[in-house]
């Protein structure tokens, strides 16, 4: 048996706690229903309870949502369209979100797998410094994935989170 102040107050039976509680104008919560015996404390239960919900809330509003992104591109893309597909990567690697960029083989291209595998690897250089290489190209049925990550540094943290609160505030 635990008291308000944290104090211990020993082992008592059931009938006794309960008076003791009652007493004080408190709830007998059961806190550790597994220990030999059984743990109680004296506590106002709703005010435990309104406080954890609001720890709880301010750990979500502080949780990092990341997104994931998608760019497609084929393997015979023209070095614009490519140019192209890169800014806008950067940009999505920038704002912290991971990105799946996706080589989709048409026809008989995918005979030629290679071809997409270095269009793949030349993307990642053009945003190198801006990710991480998260999974490697890989073939899965007429597509090949690879995942890159943004890496962590103090100026993408800080533009995510005035973001988060640009957000918050309208």
């Amino acid at each position: 048996m635990v008291n308000a102040d944290g104090e211990q107050l020993g082992i008592m039976p059931l009938r006794e706690a309960l008076q003791l509680a009652a007493e004080q104008d408190l709830d007998l919560v059961e806190v550790a229903p597994l220990a030999k015996p059984p743990v109680c404390r004296i506590m106002n239960y709703g005010k435990y309870r309104y406080e954890q919900s609001r720890r709880e809330r301010e750990a979500r509003k502080k949780q990092k949502i990341i997104e994931i992104k998608e760019i497609r591109m084929t393997p015979k893309i023209e070095d614009h369209d490519f140019e192209v597909k890169a800014k806008a990567a950067k940009k999505f690697l920038q704002d912290g979100d991971k990105v799946k960029v996706m080589v989709r083989f048409r026809g008989r291209e995918i005979v030629h797998a290679e071809l997409g595998r270095v269009r793949m690897m030349q993307l990642y250089e053009a945003v190198r410094e801006y990710a991480n290489l998260e999974r490697e190209p890989k073939i899965e049925g007429k597509n090949m994935i690879m995942i890159l990550s943004a890496k962590e540094n103090k100026e993408n943290k800080e533009q995510k989170a005035d973001k988060v609160e640009k957000e918050q505030e309208a």
